[in-house]
């Protein structure tokens, strides 16, 4: 008799998997035999699960609506539930909707109205969430990073930490922040990012083209930002390539988090700077400081052609920020 040790349903005679057939006859088989989801199917064969339902589409098989499966809560449920609770859960406990919906039996989207009536702000959704990044607080900063002269490697393990979320949090904090590298021989030794973003002329020029407001650190960017600002793609290009900043320079200016900036700049074409070494911004801003001719001050303010800080020959963005000026 079959056994499940030999990949069969006991007394079914329908196999669990047949990794060996052909991937249409596979899928078609886990999906109408085994009654397997196309979310569980596309992790066992190895592909996405929109290829998943594109082969069962191909192969005349009838896909069921997305979420029909989906365990379904009584009308009313968990009505009872105080929204004080449900903030308490959100808000301390760290619990997302779904943990939430589990938990009390209230729907998920319940969950979510009933959040926002009780005037909780809800966190950003993926993994690119802002508000449960870790942090370190500015005091325990201020006393191993400034007075006692750790450095950011030394603070992270101390308190088990990256040296991400150390400089992280200095700069969210507004705090002078050691620069990288040998110890230069001119020129500042330390920098107080945001303020240093916001004194730049270009980035000022560009922030007050789009009507992004000033914000200044002293707090996490999800706090800075409770609403991240909005980005387009010609605002990112500018900050990115006319002015030289970073993607986590962006970030800190308009709240969106790097790794969607950097996707923005990825689907409008733009091609990233080799991860390393200094930004054109920050190699402006030490030259400026150092009393030095940055080279962008001794580039030519008008003519076809203005180069960005990439070097970059871009008259076109020019005439696009001069137009969009005019028009304001």
């Amino acid at each position: 008799m079959p056994s499940a040790a030999d990949g069969i349903n006991a007394g079914s005679g329908c196999p669990q998997d047949i990794p060996q057939a052909l991937l249409p006859e596979r899928i078609a088989h886990l999906y109408g035999c085994r009654g397997l989801s196309t979310y569980r199917i596309a992790p066992v064969v190895g592909i996405s699960r929109q290829r998943v339902t594109r082969v069962l589409h191909r192969a005349g098989i009838p896909v069921k609506p997305r979420g029909s499966g989906r365990r379904r809560l009584p009308r009313g449920a968990g009505a009872a539930v105080p929204g004080s609770l449900l903030a308490d859960l959100y808000l301390r406990h760290r619990l997302n909707c779904a943990q939430i919906s589990e938990l009390t039996q209230i729907p998920a989207r319940t969950v979510q109205d009933r959040l926002r009536a009780h005037g909780v702000r809800l966190r950003t959704r993926g993994r690119f969430n802002r508000e449960d990044r870790l942090a370190v607080e500015p005091e325990v900063l201020a006393e191993t990073y400034l007075r006692a002269g750790l450095t950011s490697d030394e603070v992270g393990k101390l308190l088990g930490v990256s040296r991400a979320v150390v400089l992280r949090s200095a700069h969210d904090a507004g705090l002078p922040v050691r620069m990288g590298g040998p110890a230069p021989t001119r020129g500042p030794t330390e920098i107080e990012l945001i303020t240093a973003l916001y004194a730049d002329p270009d980035v000022q020029q560009v922030l007050t083209q789009h009507g992004l407001p000033t914000v200044p650190p002293g707090a996490p960017v999800w706090q800075r930002f409770p609403v991240p600002a909005r980005l387009s793609a010609d605002l990112a290009e500018e900050l990115y390539v006319w002015c030289g900043i970073g993607v986590h320079h962006i970030e800190l200016l308009t709240g969106q988090p790097a790794d969607t900036v950097r996707k923005l700049l990825h689907a409008t074409g733009v091609t990233l700077r080799p991860t390393g070494g200094r930004s054109p911004f920050m190699r402006r801003w030490r030259a400026s400081r150092a009393g030095l001719s940055s080279r962008r001050s001794q580039l030519p303010q008008a003519g076809p052609q203005v180069a960005d800080a990439d070097g970059h020959h871009d008259d076109a963005r020019m005439r696009r920020i001069a137009v969009s000026g005019s028009r304001r």
